[in-house]
């Protein structure tokens, strides 16, 4: 079958290796004809590529980014204690699980100063060097959630003062203990990264006067002992801060530079891992992105390229993952809960996708502002459904259609339909406040298009009020179906599933 181009302001036509570029010509020109069954294959990602952090301080209870009250954050105190997650709550694993297969990442910056128990409950303070305990309780509720909800646990290792002898050298044993309780309880550990962001070396509470050649000599230590101890356990690295813009961070924040932590060679990664914010939030006093601006949507295009460079050097062919990400650093701004985010986070998956990034980790899933499901009742977010229909209809090989027009207000990708051979997915983004952009299709289609108001958290698809119901009963679920022109809604996110596109490399 063939779908066919854009009426915008202008002609489409065809470019190298089958991508779609606009040239401006009078409306009144012919159609352009996009041959879908001809896009080419250009990528593959992971069947788990769409995943979800977990933060270890949400195992153990403590102190988080404080929710805005009235849209205001507490710039004296940035932090509030919340009690452990509860993952054994149906509507929870229910979410999750429909967002499967997945990985969860068990991490972030608290994760470096976190020291695995073996006791069911904990009280007083952690043991010298750690800031808190996982207990057994905790980490055998984390091993069952992963299995309940089809994800593969992702984790990062301990590396404060706990961790070292006297002269300051990462020694195993406490990450060894953990592992064994892992083995105990059922568990596996899919894959890991040494510390949680060590560019960013303050956090992870190195020694004093820690270099990067001391790192690198930690994570050779971490390599041989992880590879003799488990070795179907992928080596994540270096899981390295990028700031979106190409902008530096505040120069009192301490940094090393992510190429100079991990060695090639024998100790190479097996995944090379990237976390990336395109802004910190004003809760850090950071600022509110303009949440349908291209420059904001593209910010992450020099942080994948950057990435993509330090894996070319230091393990060339291994996949890439973007193993932490949200809409701004320090928990998010209030709009990360609105359907506004809506827009870049189904724009980074799939940008990310078209550029090589195999798995992406959402932060959170259920935790501060920039959560998929609400922290307080669990119920889904705007990016939940965003989520939620990317599962459904998004499949893992990606296809060479070419982002259309971002200057007239139009991102367009297309993947293989998820479960349909031969079918095309493609993901149209209606940056504007009009619907006069129109995507002529020749053949059946069906229309799934998200639309909502940038300051709520209310999410329609085709128009009605996407919500659980009584018993958390899933909403009903159904495309709009097309034969011919479709009309984007304003200010919208249309999946559009083309199961007759006959496309060869979708069989």
């Amino acid at each position: 079958m063939r779908v066919s181009g854009l009426l915008l302001t202008g002609l489409l036509g065809v470019g190298l290796a089958g991508c779609v570029t606009v040239r401006p010509v009078d409306t009144q020109s012919a159609d352009a004809v996009i041959d879908t069954a001809t896009l080419p294959l250009v990528g593959t990602t992971s069947d788990r590529f769409l995943s979800y952090n977990v933060e270890m301080v949400e195992l153990t209870g403590g102190r988080f980014w404080k929710p805005y009250r009235g849209g205001v954050a507490d710039k004296d105190d940035q932090y509030e204690y919340r009690p452990p997650i509860d993952l054994s709550h149906p509507r929870i694993r229910k979410l999750a699980a429909a967002l499967g297969p997945a990985y969860v990442r068990y991490s972030g910056t608290w994760a470096n100063a976190t020291v695995y128990l073996d006791e069911e409950a904990h009280t007083g303070p952690a043991p010298e060097g750690f800031d808190a305990v996982l207990t057994k309780a905790q980490w055998r509720g984390a091993i069952e959630f992963a299995k309940e909800v089809d994800a593969g646990i992702v984790v990062s290792m301990p590396t404060s003062a706990g961790t070292r002898d006297a002269d300051g050298v990462w020694q195993s044993g406490v990450a060894e203990r953990w592992m064994q309780a892992t083995d105990e309880l059922g568990g596996v550990i899919a894959a890991t990264e040494f510390a949680n962001e060590p560019n960013l070396i303050s956090g992870t509470q190195p020694p004093a006067d820690y270099a990067a050649a001391d790192y690198r000599r930690d994570y050779d230590r971490f390599h041989a002992w992880m590879k003799a101890r488990s070795p179907d356990t992928r080596i994540m690295a270096p899981g390295a801060f990028e700031f979106g813009g190409g902008r530096e961070l505040p120069a009192f924040i301490r940094t090393l530079p992510a190429q100079d932590l991990v060695p090639g060679g024998e100790t190479r990664p097996d995944v090379v891992s990237f976390h990336f914010y395109g802004e910190i939030s004003k809760r850090c006093s950071g600022v509110t992105p303009d949440p349908r601006g291209p420059e904001w949507l593209s910010r992450i295009d020099g942080a994948i390229a950057n990435t993509m460079r330090l894996r070319d050097a230091l393990a060339p062919g291994a996949p890439v993952w973007l193993s932490e990400t949200a809409e701004t650093a320090c928990g998010g701004n209030p709009q990360a809960a609105t359907f506004a985010d809506s827009f870049r986070f189904a724009d980074q998956l799939a940008s990310a996708a078209k550029q090589g990034v195999s798995v992406v980790m959402h932060n959170t899933l259920a935790a501060s502002d920039y959560a998929l499901l609400d922290e307080d009742t669990f119920a889904p977010r705007p990016n939940y459904w965003t989520a939620y229909l990317w599962r459904q209809t998004m499949g893992s090989r990606v296809l060479g259609a070419a982002i259309l027009g971002a200057e007239d207000g139009l991102r367009l990708y297309a993947h293989c339909q998820r479960g349909v051979p031969g079918g095309v997915t493609l993901l149209a983004l209606n940056l504007d406040g009009t619907d006069r952009k129109v995507l002529r299709i020749d053949g059946p289609a069906q229309v799934y298009s998200l639309t909502g108001k940038d300051d709520t958290k209310a999410t329609y698809l085709n128009g009605q009020a996407l919500s659980l119901g009584p018993d958390d009963e899933w909403p009903e679920i159904h495309g709009e179906s097309v034969e011919g022109p479709v009309r984007l809604a304003a200010a919208s996110i249309s999946f559009i599933t083309l199961p007759d596109a006959a496309n060869p490399a979708c069989r």
